[in-house]
């Protein structure tokens, strides 16, 4: 083998050893992945839900929906905790939630996939 393809190998086999070991360091943990997803919900809650009863419900029963949305986080977390299931792979993970309250509102699957200490949703369905 010549010397150059030898460098070439050895080259790309440290390069690959090292996005591993930055890959696997940097994997989100399962806490992580709840704080990114309570903050998705609410963000979720205020513009969509909040936005579409201001007037009725607000004017009914005098409430401000978005300090309900922001008092009911640490409910929100515990709810996505125990809905979550989280498979780890070591140099990312994947986050499969199925987000079911009760029968009178919708259910809702996510899954997202956590790398490099970001997120991304890549389905989010009503079910």
């Amino acid at each position: 083998m010549k010397p150059l393809t030898i460098i070439a190998y050895t080259g790309a086999a440290a390069g690959l050893a090292a996005l591993g070991m930055t890959m696997a360091k940097t994997n989100p943990s399962q806490v992580e992945y709840e704080e990114y997803a309570v903050q998705r919900l609410t963000e979720y809650l205020k513009t969509d839900v909040c936005k579409k009863t201001t007037n009725i419900i607000e004017n009914l029963i005098h409430f401000n929906c978005d300090k309900l949305v922001d008092s009911a986080n640490p409910q929100i977390q515990g709810i996505i905790a125990r809905t979550t299931e989280r498979q780890n792979y070591m140099i990312f993970s994947i986050y499969r939630t199925d987000l079911k309250i009760n029968s009178w509102i919708p259910s809702y699957k996510f899954e997202t996939v956590g790398a490099f200490d970001q997120f991304y949703t890549y389905t989010a369905e009503e079910q």
